[in-house]
């Protein structure tokens, strides 16, 4: 079969440098699990290097041209395509209980609800890694007091310790995007357990991010706080100025407070 064409809807751009899909695919330390769940290996160029290591790999394509294709040429995958979407597929048909890392090269279009995803199996996945627009790698791995730290940082540092590993040209993709971009891993944290209510954690974290240009004191209005713990000095901050640990305090604030999530 000739090779996939890109295809703009679902974001694809296929990687075409073999050094950097093989740095890619060195980031996974393979300590604490034995399945790896690549999601949108497109032509394989990452899978090859997966092959390789002594793990059981397995890959979820929604591009039947590159399902079609992953199977004619990637022997080692027979049984092993899942021909699904990530975002909607229930990875325990595969996995059950069983720990596994997950890594791609993601379409940039869904590189975000990838990791949110992510997040709802984090007892399961030790390991994250892959290639993202920059900026939403950088976003990922921010600290407190940046433009960048919102949502997705605090969420994805309460459960990983993340890491920005390396840039990316655009020249090495077909087709080449129009923004750079960004390998970023992230290694669950061996206790990834919250003090507090992590439904409520999530509200307070997205609630607060919704206007972050407030005070928590406006931004967490409509949580319904009572008027003593509003006094509180932690409500004069804005979102981005409370680290992940902070967040985890006002949550336990708020929790004490008799709300629930």
């Amino acid at each position: 079969m000739e090779k996939v064409k890109a295809k703009k809807h679902l974001g694809q751009h296929f990687l075409k440098d073999e050094s950097i899909a093989k740095a890619i695919a060195d980031t996974l330390s393979l300590k604490g699990y034995d399945e790896v769940l690549e999601i949108g290996p497109g032509m394989g160029v990452l899978t090859k290097y997966l092959l390789d290591k002594p793990i059981n790999t397995h890959v979820i394509e929604i591009d039947t041209e590159s399902v079609v294709y992953l199977g004619e040429n990637y022997p080692k995958l027979k049984d092993k395509i899942i021909s699904q979407d990530f975002l909607k597929y229930n990875i325990s048909e595969v996995y059950k209980d069983k720990q596994f890392a997950i890594i791609g090269n993601f379409p940039y279009n869904i590189s975000t609800q990838i990791v949110f995803r992510t997040l709802e199996y984090k007892h399961q996945i030790p390991e994250f890694s892959g290639m993202f627009q920059k900026e939403v790698a950088e976003r990922i791995c921010e600290k407190k007091g940046s433009k960048a730290y919102g949502i997705l940082s605090v969420l994805a540092q309460a459960f990983y310790v993340t890491e920005y590993l390396f840039t990316v040209d655009e020249n090495v993709f077909i087709p080449p995007p129009k923004v750079k971009s960004g390998v970023m891993k992230m290694t669950r944290k061996e206790d990834y357990s919250l003090p507090c209510g992590e439904r409520l954690f999530f509200t307070v974290v997205k609630t607060a991010f919704q206007q972050r240009r407030k005070t928590l004191r406006n931004s967490l209005k409509t949580l319904n706080l009572s008027d003593e713990l509003r006094l509180d000095i932690i409500f004069d901050k804005r979102p981005e100025q409370l680290s992940v640990e902070e967040f985890i305090v006002l949550t336990q604030k708020i929790e004490a407070d008799g709300v629930q999530s």
